[in-house]
């Protein structure tokens, strides 16, 4: 077995544990600019010691060359929401992924292309 295949994903919007990837869609090169990812962002999730986010990481891929990791987050079980922000600046177009844990229901991604002008 792989770890791709234990790896969901579907619509953020009908499942609250994909996660939202919010960041333009198009930026110049260079550019610093926000990312969220979010868990949770249309139908939230818990956030508690029994069910919870335990980190979420967000990788860049550019075209032909291997992915790499823009940032790791762990979270804490209580208190907190499972929601980050970094500020990015890409030297080329990209395609942003965002995988996350939950401590029930495993590993769970989605992705956004960025393009840089």
């Amino acid at each position: 077995m792989k770890i791709g295949e234990l790896v969901r994903t579907e619509d953020f919007k009908s499942e609250k544990h994909v996660p939202f990837i919010g960041a333009p869609s198009t930026v110049k090169k260079g550019e610093k600019f926000e990312v969220e990812v979010t868990v949770g962002k249309e139908i939230p999730h818990p956030n508690t010691v029994e069910h919870h986010i335990k980190w979420m990481d967000l990788y860049a891929k550019f075209e032909g060359k291997p992915v790499v990791q823009v940032g790791h987050f762990d979270l804490g079980p209580t208190f907190g929401e499972p929601s980050v922000k970094v500020v990015v600046s890409l030297p080329e177009s990209a395609t942003l992924i965002a995988v996350i844990y939950c401590n029930i229901h495993g590993l769970w991604e989605n992705s956004v292309e960025v393009k840089v002008e």
